[in-house]
């Protein structure tokens, strides 16, 4: 073979394995008013940089939160989040997406504040049809109180995959086969919350928030929403196959990306509901398949 057919075989090679994967596209930095309102105590909502930043205020006589103005069939959400600093045990700092029944379906990233000098977890939670208990449980591997950091979700009919920065930090596949529900027919509004959650958010309930360091408050940027919006009762989407993050390269992880999964797992990972077989007598069949063990 020729020297020019040789490297045209490299190259079609190379192409072929970077069309197999890739990371979200970079998050796209907007105001909050263009797609979030107030969800309850807008009091303690405050407004900087001309709604770019928002401040989350807790206190003893409220929380606050916000949500999206539409709900959303699959898509990339994103937001950078600086952390309650400080002691800020008992406190919970929310991003996820909710359906609005019954049987609900859910993703979370929950951040569980801690005392003074103590890091804080990050549990990540997966709900379809109602059923949840899929907890997983991280040591980040920075201080999220000293900067903004981007937390992310990617869903589509195929995966959710979480991130922190651009590394994956978990991926819940679609296993119906296995007989494992998955969230793919109700759309969900995207929220995010600061509220008191003494009763169990650190140590179990044992640690409980400190008044006198009120008020607590959290800081939000760059409040991207690339998802597919319907109404409440859409069960799909009409541009199902033409949004990128529908495309084959987004149906699973890359290895670059399963090894810094690993790392994840192996260096900060302090409980995951695939291992805990006092609780799940056996592993949960969509633990194997995700290779998030």
């Amino acid at each position: 073979m020729k020297a020019g057919g040789l490297l045209a075989v490299v190259v079609a090679v190379v192409l072929l394995r970077g069309a197999a994967a890739a990371p979200p596209r970079k998050p796209v930095d907007v105001p909050f008013e263009k797609n979030y309102v107030p969800t309850w105590a807008e009091d303690h909502i405050h407004y900087l940089n001309g709604g770019r930043e928002v401040q989350l205020s807790l206190d003893k006589s409220t929380g606050t939160g916000f949500q999206t103005r539409g709900s959303y069939l699959f898509g990339h959400f994103s937001m950078h989040i600086k952390l309650v600093g400080g002691d800020s045990a008992g406190t919970v700092t929310a991003f996820y997406l909710s359906s609005q029944n019954s049987e609900h379906d859910e993703i979370d990233f929950e951040f569980l504040g801690n005392r003074t000098g103590e890091p804080y977890i990050l549990q990540t939670n997966v709900f379809s049809g109602g059923k949840g208990d899929r907890e997983q449980r991280i040591y980040l591997w920075f201080d999220p109180t000293k900067d903004y950091h981007s937390y992310s979700v990617l869903w589509n009919l195929y995966m959710i995959a979480f991130y922190v920065d651009d590394t994956p930090i978990r991926v819940f596949k679609n296993s119906k086969d296995l007989g494992v529900r998955y969230p793919f027919d109700q759309p969900m509004k995207l929220y995010s919350s600061l509220w008191n959650a003494d009763d169990w958010a650190t140590r179990g309930g044992r640690e409980k928030t400190d008044w006198s360091k009120a008020p607590f408050v959290a800081s939000y940027r760059g409040f991207h929403v690339d998802g597919c919006e319907a109404s409440a009762e859409a069960k799909f989407y009409a541009t199902q196959g033409a949004r990128w993050w529908d495309q084959k390269e987004f149906q699973d992880l890359d290895g670059e990306q399963y090894r810094r999964l690993a790392w994840v797992r192996k260096e900060h990972t302090i409980y995951n509901y695939c291992t805990d077989r006092e609780r799940y007598a056996t592993m949960s069949p969509e633990c194997k398949r995700d290779r998030d063990v």
